[in-house]
């Protein structure tokens, strides 16, 4: 894979984790990067939460005018029974945020701010799907993505970092949004139907149950990867190769049990660019 992905359509998705998340999404992008896969240039790129922002950091160059979104791409049949089995989880989570029930006081308007200063009312040329839940009944938006509704890049990236219980919704032309993760850490399937030579999932939140010692977190983390397993399901016949990077036992380690706040970023980082390396060299066909 050294030295000749530049050439291929790749995805990438990027999955929610707070500040461990995001270290451990730059330690896999570096990995790509050194592996000439070049994640900048991917053609799609999917992120929510801690992924989202960045996300919206690898496409910071290729922003573009506003325009008119497109029509809605429909959801291959694959795509439409998962959508259907998340809906009684939907209902819980538009019962859950009932606009009586508290889901915090921060509020991202700095955040706001300081993506609005970078990126102005564009939004970028390269395809950028930023995951939010719409509070109102618990369903999944993806900013971005053609059909759904207009935003900036701030605002969208806000939305989709706001964590119930710690954050304030954002508001985008009056409909409050909470953070994607609470739909999905992953979203890998809103890829179904996108023809790609290689889909690579940055999974901060799960863990893959052969590579991971005793953990009080395991059971969660596991749910997690068994749903992004499920997710990837929906990928099969339009995306050539799948590879999932989840932390491995020292990224584990390193990573501890904070998520949203952490201190040992660059050592997340570090183990995330050493397991990345690993996965995909072992992955090379």
């Amino acid at each position: 894979m050294d030295g000749n992905g530049s050439s291929q359509r790749l995805g990438l998705v990027l999955g929610a984790g707070g500040e461990a998340g995001v270290a451990f999404h730059r330690g896999v992008l570096r990995a790509l990067d050194d592996l000439g896969l070049r994640p900048a240039n991917a053609e799609v790129v999917v992120g929510t939460s801690a992924g989202a922002a960045v996300g919206a950091g690898l496409r910071k160059d290729a922003a573009g005018p506003v325009t008119a979104p497109p029509g809605r791409v429909p959801l291959s049949p694959r795509a439409e029974l998962l959508d259907l089995a998340r809906r009684p989880r939907q209902a819980v989570n538009a019962l859950l945020l009932r606009p009586d029930v508290r889901l915090g006081d921060l509020d991202l308007a700095e955040m706001v701010g300081h993506y609005r200063a970078v990126y102005g009312s564009s939004w970028p040329d390269a395809a950028l799907w930023v995951v939010a839940v719409r509070r109102s009944d618990g369903r999944r938006v993806a900013f971005g993505r053609p059909g759904a509704p207009r935003a900036d890049v701030a605002a969208a990236v806000a939305a989709s970092c706001a964590v119930p219980g710690y954050v304030s919704p954002v508001r985008i032309d009056g409909t409050a949004y909470v953070d994607g993760g609470l739909h999905s850490p992953t979203n890998a399937d809103l890829l179904a139907g996108h023809p790609l030579d290689l889909v690579v999932v940055s999974s901060p939140m799960s863990a893959d149950p052969r590579t991971t010692g005793p953990r009080l977190d395991l059971p969660v983390r596991w749910r997690f990867h068994r749903f992004l397993r499920n997710e990837l399901w929906t990928l099969r016949g339009s995306a050539g190769r799948v590879v999932i990077i989840e932390p491995d036992r020292p990224t584990l380690g390193a990573m501890g049990w904070a998520m949203l706040r952490n201190s040992r970023s660059a050592e997340i980082e570090k183990h995330a660019h050493a397991h990345t390396l690993r996965r995909l060299r072992a992955a090379k066909p």
